[in-house]
């Protein structure tokens, strides 16, 4: 299997399975759901109508959230007609956290949240068609729901013994915060989209992840209770690393989507160090690789986990979803430059300069000596280091070899930086200022 094409499999569903439902539950994403022979059975029927809320309570997506994108993909793929709903009103409150309360972001903040993640949640979605896509707002129909007229026609068909037990309302009435009412009547909020989608466009589905399901089923028991039917939901999986560490998550920092808060470079790199352990599971989840491709890639992590050709496919695949196939062909050959397979001097600047600001790096004036670029950068702890490294002819600058200790550094790559190499693997960026 190549291991250098840059060609990525189609969005499309896998051949294999008669049903979504079953692609569904052998790539991992059915943790928790409604009855499933009555799933299996709507999703292998005529056309239906499902959902998946995001609340805008930052300005960008993350990884956790591409698990949803993707599944709403999937499940239009079968025919059926997704709803992509940001909840302007719900994101004017936010659902309960296990230990805290949210702060609440200003109306204007959210609306401009509301608008940012309209458009990557659009990107996912085909809007054309006899099954297209429809984006929408809760605040449209929360927003002119008096308070009276929330406590009548809603508010009395919730038992607050049944609310107290959701998960996420346990977790906080446990924890030394506890919980206010506003967040505690998320639940409700959820319950009425559930409701309203299903009186305009007759939507008996929402996916969302495991985390989230006591508000998925207070849409689909509200229902029960008003309209006398039966809807579903799925709840996907959190994914979580083989050891146990929370996915995505890297010393509290998020994996965002957006580029601008995570570089496609920095993006690619995430997905490049997955563990030998995880990455067959990754396949499954975040790319569109048929069971067949999966089983081969899972043999060659078995025989030859050294050449990582998994961790690369997996890398091409999903970078490719959510950047582009040309921000992966520049993170790619930004890798491979930087590693000693390609030319530093072709690189696009701007991914250069975004890959090295991942790596160690420091600023320092044109002309500076690489000895003491290597001492700012970190590379080394001493003068009297670079220059042992140097004459052991362990130093690179740019691509080339530093012969003596007199070289300088001058910024003649792309966009006016260097790239400093001690050794086959430890690398610096000099930016030049």
């Amino acid at each position: 299997m190549s291991e250098t094409a840059l060609t990525t499999a189609p969005v499309a569903l896998d051949p294999a399975f008669e049903n979504v439902w079953d692609e569904l539950v052998w790539r991992g994403l059915v943790h928790v759901s409604t009855d499933q022979e009555a799933l299996r059975a709507l999703l292998g029927g005529d056309p239906i109508t499902y959902y998946c809320g995001f609340d805008p309570t930052a300005p960008s997506l993350h990884l956790g959230h591409l698990v949803q994108l993707l599944t709403l993909r999937r499940i239009q793929l079968a025919g059926h007609k997704p709803l992509g709903l940001v909840g302007g009103s719900t994101g004017l409150i936010g659902d309960p956290r296990p230990t805290a309360e949210r702060t609440l972001n200003t109306r204007e903040t959210v609306a401009e949240w509301v608008d940012r993640l309209r458009a990557q949640v659009s990107r996912y979605l085909s809007f054309e068609g006899d099954n297209a896509a429809r984006m929408v707002n809760n605040l449209d129909w929360t927003a002119p729901l008096s308070a009276i007229d929330f406590l009548r026609e809603i508010g009395k068909h919730y038992r607050v013994g049944t609310m107290l037990k959701k998960d996420a309302v346990a977790a906080r009435l446990n924890s030394d915060a506890g919980i206010s009412y506003t967040e505690f009547s998320y639940q409700i909020l959820q319950g009425i989209d559930f409701l309203e989608l299903y009186r305009q466009y007759d939507c008996v589905l929402q996916t969302g992840g495991s985390d989230q399901w006591g508000n998925l089923t207070s849409g689909t028991d509200l229902i029960h209770r008003i309209e006398g039917v039966s809807v579903h939901a799925i709840g996907t999986p959190l994914i979580t690393n083989s050891d146990g560490t929370k996915f995505g998550k890297s010393e509290g920092n998020a994996i965002w989507i957006d580029a601008e808060m995570t570089s496609p470079y920095a993006f690619y790199q995430f997905w490049l160090s997955t563990a030998d352990a995880d990455v067959v599971e990754r396949l499954k989840v975040f790319t569109f690789l048929s069971s067949a491709e999966i089983a081969e890639y899972a043999a060659l992590v078995e025989s030859e986990p050294f050449r990582r050709a998994a961790q690369k496919r997996l890398a091409l695949e999903v970078v490719t979803t959510v950047h582009g196939a040309e921000a992966t062909a520049a993170v790619i050959a930004a890798s491979d430059a930087l590693f000693g397979q390609g030319d530093l001097g072709a690189l696009d600047a701007t991914t250069l300069r975004t890959a090295l600001d991942e790596l160690p790096n420091a600023t320092v004036p044109a002309g500076t000596p690489v000895v003491d670029a290597l001492v700012a950068t970190g590379l080394v702890s001493s003068a009297s280091e670079a220059r042992r490294a140097i004459s052991q002819g362990g130093v690179t600058l740019d691509g080339e070899r530093v012969a003596d200790d007199s070289a300088l550094v001058q910024g003649t790559l792309p966009g006016g930086v260097s790239v400093l190499r001690r050794g086959k693997k430890t690398l610096a960026g000099v930016f030049i200022g």
